[in-house]
Parts: structure tokens; C-alpha cells; sequence
């Protein structure tokens, strides 16, 4: 899974991520996720439980790259490494998802040698101002969101039409925020997925399908709105002075693209517009999101 600015023409703000996501077939599942599973409260006590895993780094920069020493008032440099372990359980209308992630920000991120090293291969300017970046910091971050697979739903010209809402919070010393959201879906098969998987702290969406079809698709668009308590990337170090600036309390995230599956082989693309995270900033944020996934 990538998500990068690139595809609009841009380099600033959120401006990469990549995640590797390996989910096991959920039969059979190992006797400790179900355990687990059962253990949390609010899950539900009948259904498939599942687990996965992810790694992935995510880089933030300001809007001139080209300046060694960046103003205060714009975004500062920052990355994310991380590694994470979740655990869900689907009932085949709901999917009730807890993620817990471990990692890293600041220079042990990586992110600097990253963007240098992609950027010195597409011939973009080379970022000067990394040297300003977050300190390091371990990080962790719990998250759980719940999604209502066709809370509505009806057909059209023959087709499927549903609404899927979500919501879910995040808590930890990178991100601590409430959201809720809602996903618009028309197409075939509605029921293979519960929406196109994203990088925290978009939705999660789900890397899992199940279709015996050889080829089906949907159009989605929807929204993400999140009460950010706070980000680490914005707020700066939590235990160390660092740079930082002030951020916005809520962003909004408009998505819309299309779901293929043929073959096997699950395709998704996104176009994203978040809006402003911090009060000094230009302007709305937009980057693509793309995915590929497969059975075996």
C-alpha cells in the first residue's frame, strides 16, 4: 500500500507512506486470537475472528524542501516507523477491528534516507532541511474502529448501492483522536470487503477480500471526520523540545475511487483531500492511495 502527494504534483505535509500487510487466512485462527478476541467487551461473542500484521513508514515535511532551515510556522520534518498487530471479528454485517502499533519518530524513522534516496532516483529536488526533524521518541498507539457493512442499502441500474459508516478512536503518545465516517459504495459485490484499505489515521478499511468471482469492482466515495487531541508530528515531541505548531482540533478527510478484483488479485485507488491540520497552513491537502493484495 502507497500513499504519496507525488500523484498531484506536490512534496509537502503528509507526503509519503508505505505499508506491508500480511493477513493470515482467518481458518482456521489460532486459539490465542480467538481468546483475545473473546476477552474484549464490546466484541461480538458470535462471528470469524481474524488477525493481521503491518509494517510501514510514514514522512511529513514542510512546504519548501529546498530550504535548509525552514520557517517555524510550517510543518516540521518528521517520520514514523512502525510495526503493528491487529485483531478483528466479522459477523458479515460488522467488523469490530483493535490494532496496537509500536515504532519509532525521528531520525531512527529512517524517513530522511528514504526521501533522499527516491528522491536522487526521480530526479527531485533534494530535501535540505531534515536536520530540523522531530527528536527521536518511541511511540505507541492503540486504535480501534468499528465499520457497519450496509447499514443501508439498495440496487441500482442492476447494480448494488450500500452505506457503510464507521467509527473508532486512537490513543497514544503519536496520535490520540476520535473519528466517524461514512462510505458511499456501487458496484458488484459489495459484500467481498468493508472498504478500501488506507494508512493510519485515514480509516483502516480491511486488506481482507473474499469473492469466488474472476472479476468484480465498485466506486466508492466518502468522508472521515477526526477530533485530534493529538499528533505528534504537528504538537512535536512529547517529552523533549522540539519544533512544532498549532494544530487544528478537527480534519476532515473526502475520498473517492474504485475497487477491482480479477484473478485473485484485489486493486484499489484513492484520491484524497484532507483538510487544513494546522492553523498556519496554505491549504487542503490531497495525495493517491494505491493498494494491490492477493489470496494465496
Amino acid at each position: 500500500m502507497v500513499e504519496n502527494d507525488l500523484f498531484y504534483h506536490s512534496d509537502r505535509d503528509y507526503t509519503n507512506g508505505i505499508a506491508l500487510v500480511w493477513g493470515p487466512s482467518p481458518e482456521p485462527t489460532p486459539d490465542w486470537a480467538v481468546t483475545m478476541a473473546r476477552l474484549v467487551p464490546w466484541f461480538p461473542k458470535e462471528g470469524e475472528v481474524g488477525h493481521g500484521y503491518t509494517i510501514g513508514q510514514n514522512m511529513y515535511t514542510p512546504r519548501d524542501i529546498t530550504v535548509a532551515n525552514p520557517p517555524l510556522n510550517d510543518r516540521p520534518y518528521g517520520g514514523w516507523l512502525y510495526g503493528s498487530m491487529g485483531m478483528g471479528t466479522e459477523t458479515g454485517r460488522q467488523l469490530d477491528l483493535v490494532t496496537l502499533t509500536l515504532g519509532v519518530v525521528g531520525p531512527a524513522s529512517q524517513a530522511e534516507q528514504a526521501q533522499k534516496a527516491v528522491h536522487k532516483i526521480v530526479g527531485s529536488p533534494q530535501p535540505q532541511g531534515w536536520n530540523t526533524q522531530l527528536k527521536n521518541e518511541l511511540g505507541i498507539l492503540l486504535t480501534y474502529q468499528r465499520s457497519w457493512r450496509a447499514l443501508a442499502d439498495s440496487t441500482l441500474d442492476g447494480l448494488a448501492i450500500d452505506l457503510t459508516p464507521d467509527a473508532g478512536f486512537a490513543l497514544g503518545n503519536v496520535y490520540t483522536y476520535a473519528s466517524a465516517g461514512l462510505t458511499l459504495r456501487y458496484g458488484k459485490n459489495l459484500t467481498m470487503d468493508y472498504g478500501p484499505p488506507r494508512i493510519q489515521p485515514s480509516p483502516l478499511g480491511t486488506g481482507y477480500f473474499a469473492t469466488k468471482e474472476n472479476f468484480t469492482w465498485y466506486l466508492f466515495t466518502g468522508f472521515e471526520m477526526r477530533a485530534v487531541a493529538r499528533n505528534i508530528f504537528l504538537d512535536g515531541n512529547t517529552f523533549q523540545s522540539s519544533r512544532s505548531v498549532e494544530k487544528k482540533p478537527f480534519v476532515s478527510d473526502f475520498q473517492w475511487g474504485v475497487v477491482t478484483v480479477w484473478n485473485g488479485v484485489h486493486l484499489t485507488y484513492t484520491h484524497v483531500v484532507r483538510t487544513r491540520e494546522f492553523k498556519t497552513q496554505g491549504g487542503s491537502d490531497q495525495f493517491g492511495a494505491f493498494s494491490i493484495s492477493t489470496e494465496y
